[in-house]
């Protein structure tokens, strides 16, 4: 698939403007599509937008002539606005982007989804895993407004990807906790991470997560992957660490924390619990950093 302009909403944010930079870095034009006033220095265009308005939405990327868009532009957790404000800030933004880049005729559209689809660190009833290793298709049961917004927003791309008359690419990214260097030093190679531990552990990185993590560096890869691949419909991806954030080995901590789950493969080493090879085939990403040899 050739593109020549990638537009990036949220692009004023911690992953949006590493993933400008890395785009800018492969020689892609990029658009930053975000709220407010520009607070990077890195895209060849910036359109100030509400994406939680339709007709801005689609306004914003017809002015850029992109050939794909990244949305990277929603609230991030469920704490600092009501649930309604977080629900509405993925969902319909989502939907937004997507109609507006279907109308346009875009080749393709990278959603931020999230670990937390599946029901996850924000909610009060523990992570329900069913087998290991967990791939796209094992269940999602959220019930918090994020992880629920999250869930919505990729039954909404299901929808738009089985439509005759849409010819886009759109893919999903459950993204856990993307860290930069400094937070995996902070939070990773700091603290105890032994098997005993790991019940006190920052809640990002610990049972509810899946032990899961990504670097930044990995995190901005898959992102251009999944706008550069050509598949039909919608398909969500797992975007994690190849590994787990934990001292203790993958098949300990099943055991000690998921030993209700079905094992349908074993899992090795530090190996992560999730299942990658979804990316690896359709998308030809793996991930490449961890923690471990900062």
């Amino acid at each position: 698939m050739t593109l020549n302009t990638i537009a990036v909403t949220g692009g004023n944010g911690k992953i949006g403007s590493a993933i400008l930079e890395h785009l800018n870095k492969n020689e892609y034009e990029t658009v930053n599509i975000s709220r407010g006033k520009q607070r990077e220095e890195i895209s060849d265009m910036y359109v100030t937008t509400d994406l939680l308005d339709a007709g801005e939405t689609y306004g914003a990327l017809a002015k850029t002539n992109a050939d794909a868009v990244i949305h990277m532009g929603t609230i991030p957790n469920p704490y600092s606005n009501p649930d309604f404000r977080v629900y509405e800030s993925n969902v319909m933004s989502g939907a937004h982007v997507l109609e507006a880049a279907d109308a346009l005729g875009l080749k393709s559209v990278c959603l931020a989804s999230s670990i937390n689809a599946m029901g996850s660190e924000h909610q009060e009833r523990p992570v329900d895993v069913r087998y290991v290793p967990l791939d796209e298709s094992h269940p999602r049961t959220p019930d918090d407004p994020y992880g629920l917004a999250k869930h919505a927003m990729e039954v909404t791309a299901d929808g738009f990807g089985r439509r005759p008359s849409t010819d886009m690419t759109i893919a999903s990214l459950r993204y856990p906790w993307v860290m930069t260097d400094e937070e995996m030093r902070e939070y990773l190679l700091g603290p105890d991470r032994s098997l005993e531990a790991l019940d006190d552990v920052h809640p990002a990185t610990g049972r509810e997560v899946l032990f899961s993590y990504l670097a930044m560096e990995d995190a901005v890869s898959i992102a251009q992957k999944a706008v550069e691949a050509d598949f039909d419909g919608h398909e969500p991806f797992w975007a994690v660490a190849g590994d787990t954030t934990a001292d203790a080995s993958t098949p300990d901590l099943v055991a000690e924390f998921y030993s209700e789950a079905d094992i349908l493969e074993p899992r090795s080493g530090h190996e992560a619990i999730v299942d990658l090879s979804k990316a690896e085939e359709l998308l030809g990403w793996e991930p490449r950093q961890s923690w471990r040899d900062l």
